[in-house]
Order: structure tokens, then sequence, then C-alpha cells
């Protein structure tokens, strides 16, 4: 079959591959095509677009870049219409990627959502649009279930797919000396936050840092990170955690990953003025953190905005590194954490879910056929 895929960020391109990856084995004759970065092409699709000129953060970047946008759905229209897919499918990314489902929808191309977007965050009303042009909705967090349960929507928990993506020899003896700073996969994300992490390299003088850096966003973008201490490990950020007894973390995955390998961490998020000030309005969540929104509590600390300084971080980095009672409640918090993420299998689980999906339909339209043959 043909599979069109679209990710549009540094995470759902890794979450992308592993799909793919048990996507071809269930189905080895896969024609795959899409957008997203180096890891889904090395898993087999054919890249389109890369995602480096797609990932734009906040409403006030989007108003910005909107002519840009528009051009970029509209060649993501047209290579669809190309290809003629037996099936999209979107990976998170719910800007762009839920304009190109409703056109999809309308365009008769059959629709699997992978990572729901953050309904239940903020703008519930998206979810009729979600009924009316996803097929497949598959989830990654256990709470998403009730949600869409609420609105009369059947989907389907995969599991979290970082379960996935993590190294299995995440508890091997590696010396833990370092402090991570995680800073983001956008461009926006990592100017707001370099600032005050170069900041808080200055104040520990006598610890190590090492920033997880994305090669495709620049080299340039990390030149503020240019003191002795702080070092770039490039592509690969389970690498730099592995390292690290504690770590700074701009919010998203990173903080699931840094959960996963019991690493204490801060969240640190910070975005233009007006995008915080209408956010604040509009998302109905108490944290911005996976690690808390799951837990349902905040495990981690979360600085966020004006919160956000060297001060406050600099007051947080010392509990994660010298209070050690602070920092056990936490490998607790983390304990319960992957528990509730259930354990490996999400990439399989979600290949699996859309093949029934695809078989389902093959098999309705040959009853179809015999029937009108009869």
């Amino acid at each position: 079959m043909r599979y069109y895929i679209i990710a549009g960020e540094a995470s759902g391109d890794l979450h992308a591959s592993n799909f793919i990856k048990a996507l071809t084995q269930l189905d080895p004759k896969a024609i795959i095509r899409g957008w997203g970065g180096e890891r889904i092409h090395a898993a087999g699709a054919e890249l389109v677009h890369h995602y480096r000129d797609t990932a734009f953060m906040g409403l006030w970047e989007v108003i910005k870049n909107i002519r840009k946008i528009s051009s970029l759905l509209k060649k993501c229209k047209a290579d669809i219409l190309k290809f003629k897919p037996d099936v999209v499918v979107l990976v998170d990314y719910p800007g762009f990627n839920l304009r190109i489902a409703q056109w999809a929808k309308e365009n008769n191309f059959k629709t699997c959502y992978y990572i729901s977007p953050k309904l239940w965050a903020w703008n519930e009303k998206r979810v009729f649009k979600i009924k009316k042009c996803i097929d497949l909705m598959l989830c990654i967090f256990p709470f998403e279930v009730d949600f869409y349960k609420k609105y009369n929507y059947d989907v389907k928990f995969v599991g979290h797919p970082l379960l996935d993506a993590m190294d299995d020899d995440k508890n091997e003896n590696t010396t833990k000396t370092k402090i991570a700073f995680l800073p983001g996969s956008r461009k926006q994300e990592i100017d707001s936050m370099s600032t005050i992490f170069s900041g808080i390299a200055a104040k520990f003088a006598n610890e190590k840092f090492v920033v997880a850096g994305i090669s495709s966003l620049g080299k340039d973008q990390y030149s503020k990170f240019n003191l002795k201490n702080i070092e770039i490990i490039w592509d690969d950020t389970h690498r730099v955690l592995k390292q690290s007894k504690a770590a700074i973390v701009n919010s998203g995955t990173a903080t699931l990953e840094a959960a996963l390998y019991n690493v204490p961490q801060v969240v640190c998020y910070k975005t233009s003025g007006l995008t915080y000030e209408i956010a604040k309005r509009l998302v109905k969540v108490k944290w911005i953190s996976p690690v808390n929104l799951v837990l349902n509590r905040e495990a981690v600390k979360e600085l966020i905005q004006d919160q956000c300084n060297a001060q406050s971080v600099e007051k947080e980095l010392k509990k994660l590194i010298l209070n050690e009672p602070s920092r056990n409640n936490l490998m607790s918090d983390y304990i319960e954490l992957k528990k509730m993420l259930g354990g490996k299998g999400a990439s399989a689980k979600a290949a699996s879910a859309l093949r029934e999906f695809l078989n389902s339909i093959v098999h309705s339209k040959q009853l179809d056929a015999k029937k009108t043959v009869d």
C-alpha cells in the first residue's frame, strides 16, 4: 500500500521513523513518502520536505510566516494528489496537519492521526473537526481515551512511542556528572532560552554542562553556548541524558525523555509576550509538562515566562543537585509515570492498528463488489 506521512518537527520525525519501521515489517511492499527529517528518510520514506522549514512556534511566529505556511500547505496538497496514497498519516504538528486532514477528507483520502493534538489543553471544539476528518485516531496518553469518549469518538491508546525510542542500555553504569540543557527543537525556543542557559553555566563554573543540539537547525544557532564548561552533543538527546545528573528542559517531549532516563529536571518555558498573553487565556490545563499532565500533579517544577529567569532556575537547580530527599521523591514519581505510560511497543501497536483499519476497508470493498455481482 501507499502511505503519505507528515511530521513537522524533530520529535515527530523520531516517532514517525519508528512507526515506519514497524509498518514495513507488516507491509514489506509499502511505498512511503512524506514530510519529516533524516530519521523518516533513513527508515525508508522518500523525503519531500524537511521539518526545519515548518517548525513555527507560537501565534506571533505563525502570523509572521503565514505566507510561507500557506505555500507549504499548497505544496503538500499537490504532492499528495500526485502520489495518490491509500492513507495520509499525520504525526502530531496540529496547526499544519489538521488543515491537511480536512483537505484530505474532502478529497476522499483516508486519514490516520498518530499522536493526538492536545485538544484537552485548549480549544476543545476542534474535536468536532477531528470527528469529521480523521478516520483513525491513535493516542499516546491514557487520559486521552476518556477525553474523546465525552464526545462519543472512539480512539485507540497505543502507549507512548518514546519508550520505543529509548536505548536498551538506558540503565547502564554511565557516570552521571553533567548538567543537561535541552533547549528544544525550534529556533525560537533556542533563542529564547540560550541567554538564561549560558548565564546558569557561568554561575555554576565548577560544573560541566552539556547541550542537546540539533545540527539540522544550523550549528550557528548555538553560538551563545560558548563557555568553557559547556559541551554540545549533536543529534543525540539520549546520550546527553545518560551522562547527566540533572537537567534544565524546555517544555515538551524532552521532559518525558528526562523522566524516562531518571534525570531530575526543572522545566523552563518562555515565548513571545503576545503568544503568552493569548495562551494563558485559552489554555485549560494546570501544567505544561507531559510529566505533570500524566501524573496530574506538579512532580517537576515548572518555571514559565516571567518565572523563567536566571535566579529561579539557579534556585531549582541547586535543589536537584544538593537536596537528596527531593531527588528521591522525584524518582518515585518517575516510577509511577512509567507504569502509566505502559511498556514498549507503541510503534508496533500503532502500525498494527493502521493495517487492521486498511484491511477492513479492503474487505468491505470486496464484500460490496461480491454483492454487486450476486
